[in-house]
Formats: structure tokens, C-alpha cells, sequence
């Protein structure tokens, strides 16, 4: 590998914001997924006004439906939590528009303030939480969009599926067998 690559001296590509390209109108790399999460979330008078809150449940929003993907508007009160889950076949990237949240993985914990973004592989198990005592608010893009939701048990070997819940209505699961 090149030594003088601004990747290798850079580490992490999202944390290197002039490396990322424009989101194209159809984006098809996870860079420009990415940079379409981060042009919505720079973008607050395109989802501001459409959050709410639900104290009984998170709220959730499909924002925009593009070819091959989806981006969702989601609001986190402070105690709520998507539970462990994966996200089936699709990748993602999560991106905290206002407040913080939590994700927790087998590996351990985050703390996602503002602005911070995370991208995932299909398949990735993550818990999200609102663990602060101040609402928060997420963008998720899924490609290719997102049909199902397996929700995991953790148990002391690692996490087990047990549900799965679809995107149609996210709060929706479906029991089957461990």
C-alpha cells in the first residue's frame, strides 16, 4: 500500500470529510452513501419539521426512497432503544442529528453525539439507545432498503435471532424459534 495515501495516513474514512465525494443523485458506494447522509443531515429544513416525539414508542419516518435504498428519520426519547438487531441484507449507515445515542455491540459501547455517523455491513448486530436524559434524532440509510430486521437475544455465548422484525412497521416482530 502507498505510504503517502491520505487513506493510510487518515485511518478512518469518515472522519476525513474532504476525502468524501458529493452524494450523486444515485448513490452506489458506501462513500456515497455516506455523503448522502451527510448532505440530508446539513440539510435541516428538509427534516426538522417533521419530527415527533412518541413516548410510548420510537417514532420513525421513511424520508426519501431512492433506487436501491431507503432513508428513514427516527426520534429517540430518552430511555428508548431498538433492541439488539441486525438489518437482514441490507448496509447502512447511522448517522445522530441531534442529541446523543448509544450503540452497543458484543465489542462494547459508543457514545454517538451530533454529527456522528457509523456504517455498517449486512449482517452487523447493534443495539441503539437513548441513554441521556435529552431526546435525540437519527438519519438511517439502508441499501439496498431495508425488508427485515432480525432482533437477537444475548445470551452468554454470543446473540441469538429470535424475531424478526419488518420494515414495513419496525415495532412489528415476529416470534420464531431460537
Amino acid at each position: 500500500m502507498n505510504s503517502d495515501s491520505d487513506l493510510q495516513i487518515a485511518g478512518d474514512i469518515l472522519e476525513v470529510q474532504h476525502l468524501l465525494r458529493p452524494a450523486r443523485e444515485h448513490p452506489a458506494t458506501v462513500s456515497e452513501f455516506v455523503g448522502l447522509a451527510r448532505s440530508i443531515a446539513a440539510d435541516r429544513a428538509r427534516w426538522a419539521d417533521l419530527v415527533r416525539y412518541d413516548s410510548a414508542s420510537r417514532w420513525y419516518h421513511r424520508l426519501h426512497q431512492g433506487p436501491g435504498y431507503e432513508v428513514w428519520l427516527l426520534s429517540w426519547v430518552p430511555g428508548q432503544g431498538s433492541g439488539l438487531h441486525d438489518h437482514g441484507g441490507s448496509a447502512g449507515v447511522l448517522t445522530v442529528l441531534e442529541g446523543e445515542l448509544t450503540e452497543r455491540t458484543e465489542r462494547g459501547s459508543r457514545s454517538l453525539g451530533t454529527g456522528a455517523q457509523r456504517a455498517f455491513a449486512p449482517g452487523y448486530v447493534h443495539e441503539v439507545v437513548n441513554d441521556s436524559l435529552e431526546p435525540a434524532v437519527s438519519l438511517h440509510v439502508y441499501y439496498p432498503g431495508l425488508t427485515e430486521m432480525p432482533m437477537h437475544a444475548t445470551q452468554a455465548a454470543g446473540a441469538t435471532a429470535v424475531g424478526v422484525a419488518h420494515a414495513a412497521d419496525p415495532t412489528a416482530v415476529d416470534t420464531v424459534p431460537a
